[in-house]
C-alpha cells in the first residue's frame, strides 16, 4: 500500500499462497489493505515463467491463471477498493476475463500493453510457437519423468541440485504449459466484453509486435471508434521490460494521472497499492 504518509517508504516483496500457488505482492509500507485504501494497482504480466504451485487446480493453465488473480482479490482485496488493472502481452486477455467473470469489481481503468487476446496461434510469431508449445513441450517432461523412476535418496539430491541452480525444467514445463493453452484457446476476440467496458480500457499496440500484428489494432480500432487505441512511435518492442520498462512505465502513469486525480481526491485515505500477481 502506498499511502499520502508512506510516499517514502522503500518497496518490498512479500510472498504468500494464493490457490495453491505462490504469489508475489510488492507493496510501500507495511500496512495491509483496508476499505480506507482507495485504489489498487494490479499488475498483470505476460512473461511466461512460474513458481510451483498446485497441479490439481490447474494454477499454470490459462483459466488457472485467470482464477488465481480473482481469488487474490476476493480474499485480500476489500470489495470497495477501485482498481486498476495494467496487463502485458497475455496478462491483457486475463484481464479482459477478469472483467468479464466479476464484473461487480470497482475497475477505473485498465490498460492494455502490447494485448495478445486474439488469432494467437495466427500471429507470425504463433505460427512458429505453435508447434513448439503444443507438441515439442513433451521433450522437457521427459527429464522429470526419468527423474521419477530414480531411487528417492538419489531423486531428493538431484532436486536440490535442480532448485540450486534454477529449476529450469519445471519452470520451463510449466511455461510451456501455459503457452501451449494460450495457442489453442486464444482464438476469438471478446467483443462482448470489450464493448461493455469501453470507457474503461487503453489498448496499446505495438508497431513491430510478432505476436499482435498491426492489422490486429486496424481491425479493433474499426470494430470500436469510440475506444482508445494507440499505436506505438516510440519503437517498444513486445518484450518491453528488457530494455524499455522505465519509458513504458512513465507513459502509463501520464495516461492515467489525470483520471486518478479527478476519481480519488487527494485525502488522507487515498492510497494506492501495486500487486505483482506473479506465477
Amino acid at each position: 500500500c502506498l499511502s499520502s504518509g508512506l510516499m517514502m517508504d522503500p518497496p518490498h516483496t512479500d510472498f504468500f499462497y494464493c490457490c495453491g500457488a505462490a504469489t508475489e505482492l510488492l507493496r510501500f509500507g507495511s500496512c495491509p489493505l483496508t476499505s480506507a485504501h482507495k485504489v489498487l494497482f494490479l499488475i498483470i504480466p505476460g512473461e511466461r515463467s512460474s513458481l510451483f504451485g498446485s497441479a490439481e487446480d490447474d494454477v499454470f493453465g490459462l483459466d488457472g491463471q485467470v482464477e488465481h488473480k480473482l481469488a487474490f482479490l476476493r480474499n485480500h482485496v476489500p470489495r470497495e477498493t477501485s482498481l486498476v488493472l495494467i496487463g502485458h502481452s497475455i496478462g491483457c486477455y486475463i484481464i479482459l476475463e477478469m472483467m468479464k467473470r466479476n464484473p461487480e469489481r470497482k475497475v477505473l481503468k485498465a490498460l492494455l500493453l502490447f494485448p495478445t487476446i486474439e488469432r494467437m496461434a495466427q500471429s507470425p510469431q504463433g505460427k512458429v510457437m505453435t508447434p513448439v508449445l503444443c507438441h515439442m513441450r513433451y521433450v522437457v517432461y521427459l527429464p522429470l519423468f526419468l527423474l521419477s523412476l530414480l531411487p528417492d535418496r538419489l531423486k531428493v539430491g538431484l532436486i536440490r541440485l535442480i532448485f540450486n541452480l534454477c529449476g529450469l525444467f519445471p519452470r520451463a514445463a510449466n511455461a510451456m504449459y501455459l503457452g501451449g493453452q494460450e495457442m489453442r484457446k486464444v482464438l476469438k476476440r471478446d467483443d462482448t466484453t470489450i464493448g461493455k467496458h469501453l470507457d474503461k480500457l487503453i489498448f496499446y499496440y505495438g508497431a513491430t509486435d510478432h505476436w499482435c500484428p498491426v492489422h490486429y489494432y486496424h481491425d479493433i480500432k474499426r470494430d470500436f471508434p469510440l475506444g482508445d487505441f494507440k499505436l506505438c512511435e516510440n519503437g517498444f518492442r513486445h518484450a518491453f521490460v528488457l530494455d524499455a520498462g522505465r519509458e513504458v512505465a512513465e507513459m502509463v502513469f501520464e495516461w492515467i494521472r489525470e483520471d486518478l486525480r479527478s476519481r480519488v481526491p487527494g485525502d488522507q485515505n487515498t492510497s494506492f497499492g501495486a500487486s505483482a500477481g506473479r506465477l
